[in-house]
């Protein structure tokens, strides 16, 4: 997976409406920078461990936890 500044990912609770986006990120490090998607605030950083390009498991069930990758982000 490659995580670029400008990709935007959403909750992976289908509850919840929460979206962030990568700000800054240097391949090979732990975390990643982000904002809120909408409003460009709250700047924090999240563990790249978290962030998925598929709303699916391995197993093939809906994930529960993390942020899924939104289609046509990354610049």
């Amino acid at each position: 997976m490659t995580i670029q500044p400008g990709q935007t990912y959403r909750l992976a609770d289908p509850r919840e409406t929460i979206r962030i986006r990568i700000t800054a990120y240097t391949p090979g490090d732990a975390r990643a920078h982000v904002v809120d998607a909408v409003t460009g605030k709250r700047p924090r950083q999240i563990l790249v461990t978290h962030l998925h390009t598929s709303p699916l498991t391995k197993a093939g069930q809906p994930r529960r936890s993390g942020y899924v990758l939104e289609t046509g982000s990354a610049r």
